[in-house]
């Protein structure tokens, strides 16, 4: 029905923001006044790595892009950029697990394999692990926005030559994307843990054509 094919759309789309949200460097937009090493004034700031457009005069006249990658042993990186790594690779894992619970439950439900209290148990599952791991990405992405309205510093090491604070900092398109994956995800959720519980009621003609023939029968 309606439902349930919104429910699965919202789990699927959700699932593929959050992964898009993970590999997009624009977390973070510094904006910098132009340096030897940085022409456009602009660094981009992810969770894997940072970004800059090097000087075209280092480049043999062309315009490059730049990227270092983040380590564990980089202590200068903030803790909501290391947790953003974590939590946001957990919330992909449980999400696909989620997936798979459902669409297995409505494999059962529709090939009549699964007896119905072990469908509704899938679905439930399914439904808890949707909800935990859209708290999963809640939780860096809204931390990483505050410290962006913050305009907080990265002190960033002599070798990275980058400036440590910028001169303004702006939401880069990975913010929005994690916050409207939670979203999806929630409704995904909603949807899939209200479409279980509701009761299932038997039509009045059924009803009906039990009642009248309720005396034949005996």
């Amino acid at each position: 029905n309606f439902v349930r094919s919104l429910c699965n759309s919202s789990l699927v789309l959700g699932w593929i923001l959050c992964v898009i949200s993970i590999g997009l460097i624009q977390w973070r937009v510094w904006h910098v006044d132009n340096t030897t090493i940085i022409s456009s004034g602009t660094i981009w700031i992810g969770i894997w790595d940072v970004c800059f457009t090097l000087n075209p005069e280092l480049a043999n006249g062309s315009s490059l892009m730049l990227c270092q990658r983040f380590t564990t042993q980089n202590t200068f990186i903030p803790s909501e950029i290391f947790v953003a790594q974590d939590l946001l690779m957990l919330a992909t894992v449980m999400e696909a697990v989620a997936i798979g619970f459902t669409l297995f439950a409505l494999w059962g439900v529709y090939k009549k394999e699964l007896k119905k209290h072990y469908s509704l148990v899938f679905f439930l599952t399914g439904g808890i692990l949707n909800i935990l791991s859209s708290f999963f990405i809640l939780i860096p992405v809204s931390w990483n926005l505050h410290s962006i309205m913050k305009n907080r510093s990265i002190a960033f090491p002599p070798p990275y030559h980058l400036p440590s604070t910028p001169k303004s900092q702006e939401v880069g398109a990975a913010i929005p994307v994690g916050l409207i994956s939670v979203l999806l995800l929630l409704l995904g959720a909603f949807l899939l843990l209200y479409n279980k519980s509701k009761p299932v009621q038997a039509s009045p003609q059924k009803l009906s054509l039990m009642s009248v023939g309720a005396p034949y029968g005996e």
